[in-house]
């Protein structure tokens, strides 16, 4: 296969088509080898317009959705990201692309094992990879913008007060099928909040409905 070939007409027929413009995202999808980050036996999918298996039935978003949350991102050299839910690694490598660094962490500590040595492997040195939960880790600092990989009935408290002021928050909230991606600004002590695009991804880890009893 032509992964070359393949990226080039994932990021012009895809990504771009999506309204994904900003050349440094697009630049940053050029560069990370999306091929690596796939599981094995999806190699060769890498670039579809699909989403992938990951073990725990997780999934490795589209990689129109991967342009999105990038761009919507908006970052700049100086940041400083904090990425939930790091899957293969991929969206890590991306955002270590764009930032000065990227903290990702992972409720799976397999995954957090295969992305450290997956970022090793693409030269991702400004990230770090630990094992943590959304709803117990603490960060311990704050960060210029926070992206949420995964969707969440509703964005948990917490996680604003990770923010810096004028910091990004990037969350998919609401109920299947019909999430809304958002981007929310922290200004002073108030939010404001910006709807994105409409979605339909899979759970973060503890951050499904709760179930509904019916009789």
């Amino acid at each position: 296969m032509d992964f070359e070939a393949a990226r080039s007409h994932m990021i012009e027929n895809q990504i771009r088509p999506w309204e994904v413009l900003d050349p440094r995202v697009l630049d940053a999808l050029a560069r990370v080898p999306r091929e690596d980050f796939v599981p094995a036996a999806y190699r060769l999918l890498a670039f579809a317009d699909t989403a992938l298996p990951l073990e725990h039935d997780e999934a490795m978003f589209k990689p129109v959705i991967d342009g999105r949350l990038l761009q919507a991102l908006d970052l700049e050299a100086a940041d400083d990201v904090l990425e939930i839910g790091t899957g293969s690694g991929f969206l890590t490598a991306c955002i270590g692309q764009l930032a000065h660094t990227v903290t990702s962490i992972d409720i799976h500590a397999d995954f957090v094992e295969a992305a450290r040595a997956r970022l090793a492997g693409a030269g991702a040195h400004n990230a770090r990879v630990e094992t943590g939960d959304l709803f117990s880790w603490n960060a311990g600092r704050n960060f210029d913008a926070v992206l949420i990989g995964g969707a969440v009935v509703e964005i948990p408290p917490r996680v604003f007060d990770w923010l810096k002021p004028g910091g990004r928050l990037i969350a998919v909230r609401g109920q299947a099928p019909a999430q809304e991606a958002v981007r929310m600004t922290r200004r002073g002590d108030s939010w404001h909040a910006e709807s994105l695009f409409e979605t339909d991804l899979p759970y973060l880890r503890g951050g499904e409905p709760a179930p509904r009893f019916v009789l």
